[in-house]
């Protein structure tokens, strides 16, 4: 084999014994899955936000931004449930690039997993024991979702792994909700056949075992947007598309029909400033009809302290390095007029 084991690392039971959460956050945690539970089963009116950095890149700017939304949270409450994105891996295109806390918890030193499982472990831990909010991160490897398993309130499966049978076998397995991404090209039968399998029952191999699972009923759609033939981006947010996702489901049978729209990537074309437009066009279609509203549970935004986004090694605080993210200003103002329009 042309690769080199560079060393074995710790099991996700070593590492959270090493790392624990406190019976504080634990019994704060279960109440967020309950409420959380409740708005993709249809038994609770509150709308869903996931939102923050496209890549959590730093602990103290994450902290900072995480520590901002707990205040506007506070404020919109009887409205929202806000679910901070800490995501800690980064899908690359071409495989190259930053690829996450995960890889390289210092984005300017070469990669080091043993310190970014222990990073993106005290991210979360930091994030539910501070500021009592549960994250939200992608699941782009699924054998290392354990890591994070007793932490997380949501995960995300990307537009380039809705496809991979790992991920639709562990998200059958999971409590939380899951949400699919529709594929980059955009067919939305890929998408409700992952949701077909996670909400459905399965044996299979995982970590060196043989695992069963129940069936993962809050497994859910995120439309995200496509890309054509010649990679023109083209949306998928707009009042027919939500009116056609709703048919897609009432022909599948699926349990708890539910959709987060991404308000970036080909639905904004990656122009970051057009999430506010899309935000607020989708919440507009959800007071237009009332099957697009039991359909929306909310929208997913990326978000963070400074608009647009760096290079590393400039070192603007809480500014992404990744993908362009909406200032904190506008995010905050964003917030307030959705829950006005809700």
């Amino acid at each position: 084999m042309n690769m080199e084991f560079a060393r074995k690392l710790p099991i996700p039971k070593e590492v959270k014994e090493m790392y624990p959460i406190d019976d504080a956050s634990a019994k704060i945690k279960a109440e967020r899955d309950r409420e959380i539970a409740k708005v993709f089963k249809g038994e609770s009116d509150k709308f869903i936000l996931v939102i923050g950095p496209c890549s959590a890149d730093s602990k103290e700017p994450v902290l900072d931004y995480i520590g901002r939304l707990r205040r506007v949270a506070d404020r919109v409450e009887d409205k929202m449930i806000i679910i901070p994105r800490i995501y800690t891996n980064k899908p690359r295109t071409t495989g190259a690039g930053y690829k996450g806390m995960l890889h390289q918890p210092d984005p300017g030193s070469r990669p080091d997993m043993l310190k970014g499982i222990i990073a993106i472990r005290e991210l979360h831990l930091a994030s539910l024991r501070d500021y009592g909010l549960s994250a939200a991160d992608e699941m782009l490897y699924p054998e290392n979702h354990r890591y994070l398993s007793d932490l997380l309130s949501y995960v995300a499966v990307g537009a380039r792994s809705v496809e991979n049978q790992q991920h639709r076998l562990v998200s059958s397995g999971l409590e939380i909700p899951v949400g699919m991404k529709n594929p980059t090209g955009g067919d939305l039968t890929v998408m409700m056949n992952s949701i077909t399998a996670a909400q459905s029952a399965h044996t299979f191999l995982y970590r060196g075992w043989e695992v069963h699972s129940a069936g993962n009923p809050l497994a859910h759609a995120i439309l995200r947007g496509m890309t054509d033939y010649y990679g023109h981006s083209i949306s998928n947010y707009h009042y027919e598309d939500l009116l056609r996702l709703g048919e897609l489901y009432a022909e599948s049978g699926l349990a708890n029909p539910s959709v987060i729209v991404d308000t970036n990537h080909a639905n904004s074309g990656k122009k970051y400033l057009e999430q506010t437009r899309i935000a607020e066009d989708v919440v507009h279609s959800m007071n237009s009809s009332s099957d697009i509203r039991r359909l929306v549970k909310g929208l997913m935004i990326e978000s963070y302290i400074e608009d647009g986004a760096q290079k590393i090694g400039d070192d603007v605080y809480g500014k992404s390095i990744t993908d362009p993210c909406l200032g904190w200003e506008k995010t905050e103002d964003l917030i307030l007029r959705i829950a006005d329009k809700l």
